[in-house]
């Protein structure tokens, strides 16, 4: 990776001067965080078997890439966001802990080994991402396709939510991952519009809205449209508010709202931490545009509590139903 000063740096993107944009008053990578994002470190027995399972399936997670919070909590309910295509990215987000470069991953196998795991573990609801592949012709779509199709048949009764790139604003590779009927499509823009030139280079946040609306066109009813936008890069409320409406103004259903958190020194910076309150502020004003589910907290990911974001037919108070049967199916 480059030094902090170089164009292809994630905190100065472009050789630009991202502080023209986020103000001058930052906070420091390494400070006291409010109370409220304190979490207990991971390491009980359920995560200590998915850990084992995933490894011995080279397999990714986003939970580990991007660093989440919540992998501990998550991975105790037995539930787990799989990343496919590698743990590459060929775009390079000022606020993403996930490493770039040139991708070399190509497993044909990959589909059918995510969706053994995800059978073993029992779960009722599983989601599936991956890193940008601008570098495939289809840019990643028939992985996605090949993981439905697999966990179709190995795991009938698991909802499938799948969380994928903007294929570069490409109808065709999109079309053929609604064809298969995810229960879910989860895009996420991110952040506002306004700060796109030093978050998501290589992204735009209207064409992520057209992705998100003619997934809800080709779905024809039958797949929730989700997406979800972080907070701590100046932004105000009434940006977001603006954000929720063009979301909903091109059909999405389901929204997460969640606090940006700095990786590294070689990341964006945090301008500010949100309260749980302004949160809870976001939630109520989600709701007002008409959104069918709103979650927005400090600790809220795009994957957190995922099942919960969508009516689930398979009783349980998390996606794994039946929490004895992990061992003995490992």
């Amino acid at each position: 990776m480059s030094g902090v000063g170089g164009t292809r740096s994630r905190s100065n993107p472009g050789g630009m001067d991202v502080l023209s944009v986020l103000g001058l008053n930052v906070r420091p990578l390494r400070e006291r965080k409010p109370p409220w994002f304190k979490v207990p470190p991971p390491g009980g027995r359920r995560y200590r078997e998915l850990t084992d399972m995933i490894r011995a399936e080279n397999l990714h997670t986003v939970c580990q890439e991007a660093a989440c919070p919540n992998v501990g909590e998550c991975w105790e309910r037995g539930t787990a966001t799989f990343m496919i295509l590698g743990d590459t990215c060929t775009r390079r987000c000022g606020f993403c802990n996930v490493k770039t470069g040139k991708p070399t991953w190509n497993d044909p196998l990959e589909p059918a080994r995510v969706a053994r795991s995800i059978a073993r573990m029992g779960l009722r609801h599983a989601v599936v991402t991956s890193v940008d592949r601008d570098d495939l012709p289809d840019k990643g779509a028939c992985a996605f396709v090949g993981v439905i199709r697999q966990v179709r048949r190995q795991a009938p009764g698991c909802q499938i939510e799948v969380l994928t790139p903007d294929f570069q604003g490409q109808e065709m590779p999109l079309a053929k991952v609604i064809a298969e009927r995810p229960d879910v499509f989860n895009h996420n823009v991110e952040v506002v519009p306004r700060l796109y030139p030093i978050a998501r280079r290589g992204s735009q946040f209207a064409r992520s809205c057209r992705v998100l609306r003619l997934a809800r066109e080709l779905g024809e009813g039958e797949v929730v449209t989700k997406s979800g936008l972080m907070v701590g890069l100046g932004e105000t409320h009434e940006e977001m508010v603006d954000a929720f409406a063009a979301l909903r103004e091109h059909g999405v259903q389901v929204l997460t709202v969640g606090q940006y958190l700095r990786p590294s020194e070689r990341h964006l910076p945090v301008v500010r931490y949100w309260h749980p309150d302004e949160f809870a502020a976001l939630e109520r004003a989600a709701y007002a545009l008409g959104f069918q589910h709103v979650a927005a907290g400090p600790l809220v990911r795009s994957s957190y509590h995922a099942d919960q974001h969508v009516s689930q037919t398979r009783p349980g108070v998390g996606p794994l139903a039946d929490v004895p049967a992990l061992a003995a199916r490992a």
